[in-house]
Order: structure tokens, then C-alpha cells, then sequence
């Protein structure tokens, strides 16, 4: 398992790309990464392929607002949230529940892959029998990063490198089979993140629980950096698990 410093690089030169599939999501699993990025100069952008109208806004429903309302209110959240970390934000309004995987929606993201050129790119895990609709997003931000990559594809802007994907954690990492391998201490950002989390009210329910997860990760992160890294006892982070492998001259 890898953990991830905080310590800022020379110069800005980074761009890091979340690809969410409803609005809260990028907040709950990685708001750390985002401020962190933010706070080292780097480009940040989240795309919401959806503001998570139907299956993930159960307060507004209950208080009788309608769909465009509704859609009103998440994106109003959302802005927020990103503005309170430093990052832009674009909605795609693909709908949710389900979250529909089209060649549409696919192209673009290719499209925002070129436009962004991200040199880092989150998004959900390919597995959570819970919501299909986040493994749908994760399947599309692959396949969009593969054909961005493409020199014969047919969208403005030059060919992608090759940016390393991260996963972020899913509600309930067990039942999606999330075993971390990166353990990002995002301790210097986290009253950033819980300011982000307080700007959507209509999940108010997840603030507290993604608050004890970032303790908990934090303890674990910790465990195995080992005690000569003079942690603080109040350490946070984020778990991921990387995609592709890392490429390196020396292994660390």
C-alpha cells in the first residue's frame, strides 16, 4: 500500500480531472484530493454526469419539490461545494437511476479529456451492487480516457497522455470489493472537505459518516507510513485504488 504526502511539488503543473457520476459525489470521496490540488496551484475540475435528481435527493422529494427543482437545488449544492475546494465544475445532465452508458456520453468525455488534459483522473469503482449508476460512470471514464488517447479520434484537441486513474471509495467498500492501495493524507485540506460536505444539506446524513471514515483512514494511513513520518495524532485521508500501474525507476 502506498500513501501519498502532502508535500507540494516545485511549480503547478498538474490537472486533476473527478469524474462523478451524481453531484455529492466527488465531495463524500474526494473533496481531500481536490483541495489538496487546489492548495498546490494545480488545475481541478469535477464533471457530474448527473446531479443525482432521482436516486439520491430523498429530502427534497419528501418536501414536494418538482424534478426541475430539484435539479435546481443539487446544482446550486454542488457549485458551492466546488467553489468552497478551488475547483471548476461542468454538468453533463445525463440523468440518473439509471445512469444510461451511451456512445453520446462517452464522446463527451472524450471531449473533456482533450479540452481538461488531465494529468490525474478519479472516479467511482467498477463494482457496487448498491448503484449501478457509479460503476456505469467509472466504465465511461475509462473508456473515455482510452479513446481520448486515440490520435484517429475524431474530436478537437491533441491525443491524451496516459494520466493514472484512481478510484475513489465507495459507501460501502466491502460489499464493492475496494482494496486500497494509496492512502492520501489530506489532514492540512479536511476542514475544507467538511465545509464542502456542509454545503449539501440534502445529504445531510453523510456528513458525520464521511467525517469517522477520514479518521479512520487516517489511522490506518499512520499504520503504515510507521512512526518516523511524526504523524499527527489527528491525521485524515482517502483510500484509492490505482488502475493502472505505476511507472518508476525506483521502487519506494
Amino acid at each position: 500500500m502506498s500513501i501519498e504526502t502532502t508535500t507540494p511539488s516545485d511549480g503547478p503543473s498538474g490537472a486533476l480531472l473527478v469524474v462523478s457520476a451524481h453531484a455529492g459525489d466527488f465531495v463524500w470521496r474526494a473533496a481531500g484530493a481536490i483541495a489538496l490540488a487546489a492548495e498546490r496551484g494545480e488545475r481541478a475540475k469535477v464533471v457530474c454526469l448527473s446531479f443525482g435528481e432521482r436516486g439520491e435527493s430523498a429530502r427534497a422529494w419528501r418536501e414536494g419539490k418538482g424534478l426541475d427543482e430539484i435539479k435546481a437545488l443539487r446544482r446550486a449544492e454542488a457549485e458551492a461545494a466546488a467553489a468552497e475546494l478551488g475547483a471548476g465544475i461542468e454538468f453533463l445532465d445525463a440523468g440518473d437511476y439509471p445512469l444510461r452508458e451511451t456512445p453520446e456520453l462517452v464522446d463527451r468525455l472524450v471531449r473533456v479529456y482533450r479540452e481538461f488534459e488531465p494529468t490525474v483522473v478519479l472516479t467511482h469503482t467498477l463494482a457496487d451492487p448498491y448503484n449501478g449508476d457509479h460503476p456505469a460512470a467509472a466504465r465511461m471514464a475509462l473508456q473515455a480516457r482510452v479513446l481520448a488517447q486515440a490520435i484517429g479520434y475524431d474530436a478537437p484537441g491533441e491525443p491524451l497522455g496516459a494520466p493514472p486513474v484512481f478510484l475513489f471509495e465507495p459507501h460501502q467498500p466491502e460489499q464493492c470489493d475496494f482494496r486500497p492501495d494509496v492512502l492520501l493524507d489530506i489532514t492540512p485540506v479536511f476542514e475544507r472537505k467538511r465545509k464542502a460536505m456542509e454545503c449539501l444539506p440534502a445529504q445531510q446524513h453523510m456528513w458525520e459518516y464521511y467525517t469517522d471514515l477520514a479518521r479512520r483512514r487516517g489511522v490506518q494511513l499512520k499504520r503504515n507510513a510507521g512512526p518516523n513520518l511524526g504523524l499527527p495524532h489527528t491525521t485524515m485521508a482517502e483510500a484509492y485504488v490505482r488502475v493502472y500501474p505505476q511507472t518508476t525507476a525506483v521502487l519506494a
